[in-house]
């Protein structure tokens, strides 16, 4: 089992080749074109994730988009980085925080935006909102609004891919409040016991809901738990993409190989509420700015792109100029694309 922790340093010339072992932070080799087009597309990726989720922030204010919303925004390296490791036919599913899965998964933006707007171009034909969004041309499973849920589905549509002689991965998210539901340990001794391929990803923002890591687990060390079934596992740094994508490959291959699942645990930070309803008065405005002056994701590796000679400060600013205007095109469809007709109401509905 190997940890792989985080220091606060000046940018390096990234390496993305695969290792060994994780490594403890970004070799200084030259870097490759290919690097250059991977970390240019995993910038814009979570750009993409960042502003959004600012935009959606911005439509549930203004009373566009109803009932629950859980944002994404200081957690989009996990996600990146994991869907840089995987192929088109490999499953993801995910929790009630699932807007940046689904982006990162190549869902249009256009209809994501319009599900959380109730519109018929949703991906739910607007009768799934925030948390039920699916595709299964993107191999895209959920959003899932109950606690721990995404797991066992997840397990399942492993072994799924196992039994169809298919040698696919199965990406399954899930949270640190999600970490204590017995569910997940279920799901992990068949994985193991049936040697499934899928990678537990789990993204410990520090809260499950308004409560603490502290305060509601014994230990915060959530991949350790694989050992008692045989899972291997590792402690990533989810404010780094590139660290996050290092891991994500050893975890994918180690599924590919037919050796069963791996467990990932993501140290990542949300930055605001637990949902657009919380106000987050269980921790400190010093603490959120402190995480976003030093640890961003998106401005560490912009800080990594400029170092290594990639692109300049006016390219990256038209990579967000162009990402900004994708948005605003996503806003504009879901505020005036049509409401589901009546005559819908019961439709895809399993009775």
């Amino acid at each position: 089992m190997v940890a792989a922790t985080a220091k606060k340093s000046a940018p390096v010339k990234p390496s993305l080749t695969k290792q060994a072992s994780p490594p403890r932070q970004a070799d200084k080799g030259k870097p490759t074109n290919q690097d250059k087009k991977l970390l240019l597309k995993m910038y814009e990726d979570m750009l993409l994730i960042r502003r959004f989720e600012e935009k959606a922030g911005q439509l549930y204010g203004q009373g566009a988009i109803g009932g629950f919303c859980h944002l994404y925004i200081g957690q989009e390296a996990v996600v990146v980085g994991m869907q840089s490791t995987i192929t088109g036919e490999d499953a993801v599913i995910t929790t009630y925080r699932d807007h940046g899965h689904m982006l990162a998964c190549g869902m249009d933006p256009k209809g994501v935006m319009a599900e959380l707007t109730g519109r018929q171009g949703g991906y739910s034909k607007g009768k799934g909102g925030s948390m039920h969004m699916f595709s299964a041309e993107k191999n895209f499973y959920g959003g899932h609004g109950i606690v721990g849920a995404s797991v066992p589905i997840g397990v399942g549509l492993a072994f799924a891919r196992k039994y169809n002689g298919k040698n696919t991965v199965s990406l399954t998210y899930y949270g640190d409040g999600a970490a204590n539901q017995g569910q997940v340990y279920e799901a992990f001794n068949m994985a193991a016991l049936w040697k499934l391929p899928t990678v537990f990803v789990i993204e410990n923002n520090q809260y499950a809901m308004g409560t603490s890591v502290k305060r509601g687990a014994s230990t915060p060390d959530f991949y350790k738990r694989g050992e008692a079934f045989g899972i291997p596992s590792m402690k990533v740094d989810g404010m780094d993409v590139i660290k996050v994508r290092e891991a994500g490959e050893i975890a994918v291959a180690h599924c590919r190989a037919g050796k069963g699942p791996y467990v990932l645990q993501m140290e990542t930070y949300r930055y605001r509420g637990h949902s657009m309803s919380d106000p987050a008065k269980y921790r400190t405005r010093d603490e959120v700015d402190k995480m976003r002056a030093e640890r961003d994701p998106i401005e560490h590796l912009q800080a990594q792109i400029i170092e290594a000679g990639f692109a300049d400060e006016a390219a990256l600013k038209k990579i967000d100029q162009d990402v900004k205007k994708t948005i605003v095109e996503a806003a504009d469809f879901a505020l005036t694309d049509a409401e589901p007709d009546p005559s819908q109401l019961y439709t895809d509905v399993l009775a």
